[in-house]
This record gives structure tokens, C-alpha cells and sequence, in this order.
């Protein structure tokens, strides 16, 4: 049995959420506004906290921040109706256990409170910075942002894993804006672009003279970073011997430059890649120390295709960023377009896409046509109509959710189905969980489903 707190002014949520906790066996203590529970939790530290991110008065973020600061161990979950890039990486930055969206289902949070009552609290409170960049609230890109959260408010090394185009730069620069170095320089060199022979001379630097066409002396990347932080992207494609040298520079702290003297670093390393770094260690083409020590706090950037609703979001943040104040609109079959597309070079790809449309629709307007991905998809779909059939049913009941924000009775209606139909079909489909879709408003007659 424990002691759980709950804070939010949604009474119906509230209440509902008090109840499962009770029938789970604790003792639940219940707030309707933030400065009430601060005081309660002063006196006396709760084992868990479930906390509202908005409230009128003190926000959720604000009591976070004050909670933490007054009791470093309390275990606090942020929840929220509205989750966004911002506010989950923020969240998580201050040490929250966990960053849920509502509803909240019954077996999500016996899981939770099976975490949360066993596990040590999150580290000290740090102070907050400026928002990242990364757009997105399905499962998938939530769980990136919550590790960026936790990664911004320590200085260990992060390996950041992805396909390419799916935002890994991005990645490292949203650790590095949430970490106590955003006010010094953030340094990125890709290994992949730079020739083996210039590389150490462009990461470690040299002194003049140090070879032929040296007429000056260069501070290398390390030093450029002093402070801040230096991503090595695709440091998969690294050569051995530079490895080894990366690896002593890790384990020092310090680089040599060519022609030189040792000089001492104050850097926090991030590398990247698209390969398969234990594969390659496995076939002797990358150091294992080296992997190990990279891999701390390792960063798995999901496909866009594993992302949902977000291919929306994301195309319409592309068209407001390309036309601002005017965005083009995507008609309705135009956004099952990009929904059944299989974006096999993710992010960049979708951007890029975009970006064609928007310049040859003087409309305003964007149709499938426009996006030139028909004949792809349709190529694709001929191949076997019972596929084909799937795939337009889960693109029509994506698009149809997304429009309805989450809520399945309005779905439903716009597919011309009965409700049980689409209960039927998300079960079919393995679509049943909405956390892929946003949640209905408060006070939404669709409920948790």
C-alpha cells in the first residue's frame, strides 16, 4: 500500500483516477489546485505524485519545479491532455518519473505504479532553458523526448541510433539546448562527409607546419566545443585507427593536435549513426571499448513510418514553415497519401516532398497529385488487394481520428460506420490504443473507450 497524491482540476478525471488507485489497495489523497498540495507535501512526502500539467494558477511545470526543489526525492507523473515536444522534454528535464497522456488506462497504470513504488527518484532539479525542436506526440517520438529530458540533466555520453533522415542532429541538439551547456557552442562534424586523411586533423586540430599546406594553425572540433557540446555524426563510418584515438581522447579528456602538445578538453560527446554499431563490432569494423563507452545512454530515433499521427503534424509544421501566415491546405486525400506512404527516408523525405508540392500548387491547395507519391502507393497496393483493402482502411480510420482529435464517436460518423464498427476494425488492426491519436478535450462525450 502507498501513499499517492493527485493533483488536477479536472474533478471527473480526478476522481476516476482516485478510484482505480483505491481499488488497487493505496491511500489517495486528492487536490484540485497546485499550492494546497505543495503545502500538504511539505509536511510530509507522498510515494507517488500524479500532477497536471495545466491548471489555473500554478501550472503543472511551475509545481514540478517546486515539489522537486522541496522534496529531491519525491516521485512525481506529469500528466497532461495536450502533450507536446516541449512540455514532455521539459518535464522530464526537471525529474519526473514519467510524462503520460490522458486517459490513463487501467493496465497502463498498474504497469506505472509497478515502476514508480520500486524504482529510485530522478536526479536534481536544473533550471529551465530554451524549448527543442521536436515534433511529434506519438508513442514512439514521446519516448525520444522523455530520454532527451533525462539525458539534457546529466553529462554522460549519448549514442544516438536512426535511419537516415529520421532527425538524429536534431536529437542532439534538443539534448544539448535542455542541458546546463546551452549557453555554450554546439559543434557538429560529420565523420562520413570529412576524407580519412583530414579527419583527426579536423577533429583534434594542428599546429602550422605540422604538414605540408599547414600555413595555420586550427583549433580542431574538440576545442571549438569547449564548453558546449560535439556531435560526431555517422561515427559509424570512422576509421579504426581514428577510433582508437577518439576513444583515449574519451578516457583523457584530452586531444592532441598534430604538431602538438596535449590540450585539455571540456566537451560533452554525442555521436550518431545509421549503422548498426554492434554488427560492425561483431565483424571487428568498430572498437567494442569504444561502443560501451559511447553508448551510455544510447537513443533509438524511430521511422517515420513507426510514428502515426505524426506525419501530419509534421507536414503541416513543414507547410506553415514554408508559407508562414499561409500555409497550403491538404485536402482529405492528400493526407491518406501521406499516411499510407512508407517514407523511406523519413523526416528529410516528407520535407522534401512537401517542399516540391508547395512550389508547383500556386493554389494554395495540395491534391494527392501534387505530392507525387500516387504512383507509389498504388504500385504498391496492386500487388495484393486483400493488403491493399488493409491499408486503405487503416489510412481512412487514421485520418479520420486525427480529424476528430482522438475522439471515436465523431470517427466513426465521418467513416459512415457505427461505432462498434470501428471498435471492430481498430481491434483488427491493432490501432486499439488512442494514445496514437490526440486526446478528445475534457468534457469530450467519447470518454476512454
Amino acid at each position: 500500500m502507498a501513499a499517492i497524491t493527485i493533483i488536477d482540476d479536472d474533478a471527473g478525471f480526478r476522481e476516476s483516477l482516485a478510484e482505480t488507485l483505491v481499488d488497487f489497495g493505496h491511500v489517495v489523497t486528492v487536490f484540485d489546485r497546485a499550492v494546497p498540495a505543495i503545502e500538504a507535501i511539505a509536511g510530509g512526502c507522498p510515494d507517488l505524485v500524479f500532477l497536471d500539467l495545466r491548471m489555473p494558477g500554478m501550472d503543472g511545470i511551475a509545481a514540478l519545479r517546486a515539489i522537486r526543489e522541496m522534496r529531491p526525492e519525491a516521485r512525481v507523473v506529469v500528466l497532461t491532455a495536450y502533450a507536446t515536444g516541449e512540455n514532455t522534454i521539459e518535464a522530464m528535464r526537471l525529474g519526473a518519473f514519467d510524462h503520460l497522456t490522458k486517459p490513463v488506462g487501467r493496465e497502463a497504470l498498474a504497469e506505472l505504479l509497478r515502476g514508480a513504488l520500486r524504482q529510485a527518484v530522478a536526479g536534481p532539479v536544473v533550471e529551465a532553458a530554451v524549448p527543442g525542436t521536436i515534433i511529434g506526440a506519438s508513442p514512439a517520438i514521446r519516448d525520444v523526448q522523455k530520454r532527451i529530458g533525462l539525458a539534457a540533466a546529466g553529462e554522460a555520453s549519448v549514442l544516438i541510433l536512426g535511419e537516415t533522415g529520421v532527425g538524429k542532429e536534431l536529437v542532439a541538439a534538443a539534448i544539448h539546448r535542455f542541458s546546463a551547456r546551452a549557453d555554450k557552442p554546439f559543434v557538429a562534424v560529420n565523420c562520413a562527409a570529412i576524407p580519412a586523411d583530414l579527419l583527426e586533423s579536423e577533429l583534434f586540430g594542428h599546429e602550422r607546419g605540422a604538414f605540408t599546406g599547414a600555413v595555420a594553425a586550427r583549433r580542431g572540433r574538440f576545442r571549438e566545443a569547449a564548453g558546449g557540446t560535439l556531435l560526431l555524426d555517422e561515427i559509424g563510418d570512422m576509421p579504426l585507427a581514428t577510433q582508437a584515438k577518439i576513444l583515449r581522447v574519451l578516457q583523457e579528456r584530452e586531444v592532441t593536435p598534430l604538431g602538438g602538445a596535449a590540450v585539455k578538453i571540456d566537451a560533452r560527446i554525442i555521436a550518431a549513426t545509421h549503422q548498426d554499431l554492434q554488427a560492425l563490432v561483431a565483424r571487428g569494423l568498430f572498437r567494442a571499448d569504444l561502443y560501451y563507452r559511447l553508448a551510455v545512454i544510447p537513443i533509438a530515433v524511430p521511422p517515420l513510418r513507426e510514428r502515426g499521427s505524426d506525419i501530419l503534424l509534421l507536414a503541416r509544421h513543414v507547410l506553415e514553415a514554408l508559407r508562414p501566415g499561409h500555409p497550403p491546405r491538404l485536402t482529405e486525400a492528400a493526407e491518406r497519401a501521406l499516411l499510407a506512404h512508407d517514407w523511406p527516408g523519413n523526416v528529410r523525405e516528407l520535407r522534401n516532398t512537401l517542399e516540391r508540392a508547395v512550389s508547383l500548387t500556386p493554389s494554395g491547395v495540395i491534391e494527392p497529385g501534387d505530392l507525387a507519391l500516387q504512383g507509389k502507393v498504388e504500385a504498391k497496393a496492386s500487388t495484393n488487394l486483400p493488403e491493399a483493402v488493409a491499408a486503405t482502411e487503416i489510412a481512412l480510420i487514421r485520418a479520420a481520428l486525427i480529424r476528430a482529435q482522438g475522439n471515436r464517436t465523431e470517427a466513426a460518423r465521418a467513416l459512415g460506420i457505427s461505432r462498434q464498427a470501428l471498435y471492430d476494425r481498430l481491434k483488427r488492426y491493432d490501432l486499439e490504443t488512442m494514445s496514437d491519436f490526440p486526446t478528445p478535450p475534457v468534457g469530450s462525450s467519447d470518454g476512454a473507450g
